[in-house]
């Protein structure tokens, strides 16, 4: 087992009516004028954001609003925010949405105290020693931002999307219902994204955690059978609960603890929703299947427990090899139960080309000088060829 560390300070605020607090806790955290940042037109015609707004009014507290946070959010609607806080004394910042909106707001946090351009954290040219308070009001399941130290955010020039993490991100608190997600219609790649965020961490040369792999692999089997009753029932409030719960969990370290994540899905799929704007949840079940496929020799017996643990094959007499094909197959055919694609065909609408191949492998590898993964390590052919395979 490896050494680790575990740092989940989010306070939560977890069930029906919680929203109504949001103006007593972005007090109790300290924050006196609060940039209200949130995304489209959802929060409005919800009545949610005026609900947050008259909690905020009764707790007397000040704000300025900041809407249209878009998925794969922008770098340029950062900037905008920056400028808001230092020109209208902002303190405290509240994320009224799902994961993009939450990045947003953590990129704001960190790009307010840098004297160089917000983007150059993300290029890794500069540093954040020193964060803006953030709270959020959850309404989409999925990114599980709300527990986590990352952020991703695309630069619309040249559709470049890149992370950065830091513990400084981690919200001061978060709230959620699972009542406020009953409309939501971006279910399956919700569910879609927090697997992946768990199954980036379980596949791993780590064999060593049990508990961790126990853990693991009771989320992915939750999200699986209350995701798809979610898409039979959408107002079943008990499995949006468990759904809701398991974002947060896949994403605050818990499942990684003792083990060295690989990423290398994530990576990957950050160039297609960068180069082709779809979904992330999307886009990851898009490109898994190939990648599962080039990487399973490293550590075959791993992808035969997911397939006899996780995904409940029968592997009795058969090779690790043909258990981690079955494992990987029947993946790809809940990703298909559940309406996601299982390659880029089916992503885009159309076949990529080998020029778009070629600039993704670009992007993800910065140009031939980087590597991504840990279960096997990607050069940029690798990551071109893994490309190739899901096409």
């Amino acid at each position: 087992m490896k050494n680790f560390k575990y740092y989940a300070p989010t306070y939560v605020e977890f069930g029906k009516g919680t929203e109504l607090k949001v103006g007593q806790l972005v007090k109790q955290f300290g924050g006196s004028k609060v940039l209200l940042h949130y995304g489209g037109q959802s929060a409005i015609k919800s009545g949610l954001l005026a609900t947050v707004e008259d909690c905020l009014q009764k707790a007397g507290v000040e704000y300025v609003k900041l809407g249209g946070v878009v998925p794969n959010p922008h770098v340029s609607m950062v900037r905008k925010g920056i400028e808001i806080c230092k020109q209208e004394g902002i303190d405290f910042l509240l994320a009224v949405g799902g994961g993009s909106v939450i990045d947003s707001c953590k990129a704001i946090s960190a790009g307010r105290y840098i004297d160089q351009d917000v983007w150059d954290l993300y290029l890794r040219r500069a540093e954040a020693t020193r964060f803006m308070p953030i709270g959020c009001v959850l309404t989409i399941p999925a990114a599980g931002s709300e527990m986590s130290d990352g952020s991703v955010i695309t630069n619309e020039e040249g559709n470049f999307k890149k992370d950065y993490g830091s513990d400084g991100f981690r919200p001061k608190f978060a709230i959620m219902n699972p009542e406020l997600t009953f409309s939501l219609w971006q279910t399956a790649c919700g569910v879609t994204d927090m697997m992946m965020h768990t199954m980036e961490r379980y596949f791993s040369k780590d064999d060593d955690m049990e508990v961790t792999d126990a853990i693991a692999e009771a989320i992915l089997r939750t999200c699986m059978t209350e995701g798809v009753k979610v898409l039979d029932n959408p107002t079943d409030y008990n499995s949006r609960a468990q759904i809701m719960w398991a974002g947060s969990v896949a994403h605050n370290d818990l499942t990684g603890c003792g083990t060295s994540g690989d990423w290398a899905t994530h990576c990957l799929e950050h160039e297609l929703s960068g180069m082709f704007d779809v979904s992330h949840g999307a886009g990851l079940a898009a490109i898994w299947g190939s990648w599962a496929r080039y990487t399973r020799n490293e550590n075959l017996p791993r992808f035969a427990r997911f397939a006899r643990n996780v995904m409940g094959v029968n592997t009795q007499g058969m090779s690790d090899l043909e258990a981690a094909e079955a494992g990987i197959q029947a993946m790809e055919q809940f990703y298909r139960t559940i309406g996601m694609p299982t390659n880029l065909r089916e992503l885009v609408g159309r076949e990529v080309t080998e020029d778009e191949i070629a600039e993704m492998a670009d992007k993800c590898s910065n140009y031939g000088k980087g590597t991504v993964g840990f279960l096997k390590t990607l050069y940029r052919d690798d990551m071109a060829a893994i490309y190739r395979l899901a096409k």
